[in-house]
């Protein structure tokens, strides 16, 4: 999995309450082979819910995008269910404050429909 991909799947975690129920699905029925890696996505997509960065976003653009995921994303209870999924895999409590700037990027999110979708599988780390 490249760093994109990476990164297109921490903001579906964090944004897309479809690929979250999926992704919960699939760690409480054992079918997510590295949990740690599983770990470090749900880390990623909690952090994107933290306070906006004031500086070292890659585009204003993309910023304004973030506030609008995190915005909507307060309809579904997007931040407790990560709370929740970090909490179940043991993961250490975050300490930074605000998003790292590193991850304010342009990702576009697939639309919601009832249209079934397929998780990519976490292969174990080599």
């Amino acid at each position: 999995m490249t760093e994109r991909d990476r990164l297109q799947l921490a903001y579906e975690l964090a944004f897309y309450p479809p690929r979250l129920n999926e992704f919960w699905r699939r760690l409480r029925d054992g079918a997510e082979e590295n949990l740690d890696l599983a770990g470090e996505l749900l880390d990623q997509a909690r952090l994107l819910h933290l306070a906006l960065p004031e500086s070292g976003y890659a585009s204003q653009r993309a910023l304004n995008r973030l506030a609008l995921y995190q915005a909507k994303a307060r309809a579904f209870g997007m931040v407790a269910f990560l709370d929740n999924l970090r909490r179940y895999l043991h993961r250490p409590p975050l300490t930074a404050g605000a998003v790292p700037p590193h991850l304010v990027r342009d990702i576009g999110l697939p639309p919601l429909s009832r249209r079934g979708f397929s998780l990519p599988k976490l292969k174990p780390a080599a």
